[in-house]
């Protein structure tokens, strides 16, 4: 037998097909709720029922967060999720993400419809949004006169900033007429010229935060020439008026802070710079002190009292100094004629006739050393120690040996 297959390949193939159908992995299925159970893991098992037909239905525990009611027999609803088969069955059955009771479910889808026209034109576009101004003198709020949402604001913003100037546009917020009144109020309030604008209201259903929702509405959040602040419901809402708006808060309270500086946060920030002011001026005089010293030990220093009394006490060294050096050099000239004067004594012909020599001189005035310089009546001068004798040569001899 050719091509025989295991329930399990079978099984595996179908849902692989399911799978594979990009309609089947994200389909809205409205229906009636039937054979509801609550599993002790936390699941839910249903399914969802119309004149003609039945599919199972499951709601796994970590989908459940989303659900904000309890779902009970009976109920018309639109469950958004995908189809799949459970293989250990063969069945096939609808796994769900999202539950909503099918009045909510058709808002829903005019929301998203909405959404993603506005957005398609370039409504939500970041380039759009103004800048917040961080200090204001005029707050406007287009929201219900009576209610927690306007008590709320009035009384943050007055506690941050008791000088900001509040003007409040009554507007109808929920209900025929809502939606106009809002447009309005947006409009009055840019005429006004106020610095930043809220718009917004408490919580509620999705029927009663709808007008917030509407085309109308958005392109007037849009088009306004003053900032705008959306605060629609609480963290968990969310509106078209939030992504069309400037800056999104997630509720009126959080707007008022968002639009209000802190005067408080201002002073102490304003003291902690004027401290930080002081210390730098201090620490600034200081230093320049310090420069002054210097400067004024450099001028000191630089001063012509200054350098002539260095002059003088300079000049008084170098006198002091010439005055040595020529001690010393007379002290070793002194010393050395001293030694001249002896070698001059020692070669002194007077010195020597001391000793008992004698020196002698012809009439030419030269020296006669030897007998022949001279020759009988040849006149001589003989020099001794105490004076001159004339002689008169009347012979020589050889010397005696």
């Amino acid at each position: 037998m050719k091509n025989v297959y295991t329930v399990r390949q079978v099984n595996s193939y179908i849902k692989n097909m399911f799978t594979q159908d990009f309609m089947l992995n994200r389909i809205y299925v409205k229906g009636e709720v039937s054979n509801c159970k609550y599993h002790t893991s936390g699941h839910i098992y249903f399914s969802l029922k119309d004149e003609s037909g039945m599919i199972a239905c499951v709601m796994f525990a970590g989908h459940r967060s989303g659900l904000s009611f309890r779902l009970q027999e009976g109920q018309q609803v639109i469950v958004l999720g995908s189809v799949s088969v459970y293989e250990r069955s063969g069945q096939y059955q609808l796994y769900a993400r999202e539950i909503m009771l099918d009045g909510a479910g058709a808002l829903y889808e005019k929301f998203e419809a909405l959404k993603k026209e506005l957005e398609e034109m370039g409504m939500f576009a970041q380039e759009y949004k103004q800048p917040i101004p961080k200090y204001i003198h005029t707050l406007g709020v287009v929201t219900a006169p009576t209610g927690a949402a306007v008590r709320d604001i009035i009384n943050i913003a007055g506690r941050r900033n008791p000088y900001v100037q509040i003007i409040l546009y009554p507007a109808q917020v929920q209900g025929e007429g809502a939606v106009e009144s809002i447009v309005r109020g947006i409009r009055a309030l840019e005429k006004k010229k106020v610095d930043v604008m809220i718009v917004g209201r408490g919580g509620g259903s999705i029927e009663d935060l709808w007008a917030f929702n509407e085309e109308p509405v958005a392109r007037a959040v849009f088009e306004c020439s003053i900032p705008v602040i959306s605060a629609v419901g609480h963290e968990t809402d969310t509106t078209i008026a939030d992504f069309v708006a400037d800056l999104r808060a997630p509720t009126p309270s959080a707007a008022a802070e968002l639009a209000v500086y802190d005067l408080r946060e201002a002073k102490e920030r304003m003291r902690i710079y004027q401290e930080s002011m002081q210390r730098q001026i201090t620490l600034k005089i200081s230093e320049k002190r310090a420069v002054l010293d210097r400067l004024r030990m450099r001028l000191d220093y630089a001063h012509p009292r200054q350098k002539l009394n260095e002059s003088r006490q300079y000049a008084a060294d170098l006198e002091t100094r010439f005055r040595m050096l020529m001690k010393n050099r007379l002290d070793r000239e002194k010393h050395r004629l001293a030694l001249c004067v002896e070698k001059m004594k020692g070669l002194s012909p007077l010195e020597k006739l001391s000793h008992g020599y004698s020196y002698i001189q012809n009439q030419n005035g030269e020296n006669v050393r030897s007998i022949r310089q001279v020759s009988d009546g040849t006149k001589l001068d003989v020099f001794v120690s105490d004076g001159r004798i004339h002689a008169l040569v009347t012979g020589t001899g050889e010397e005696i040996k």
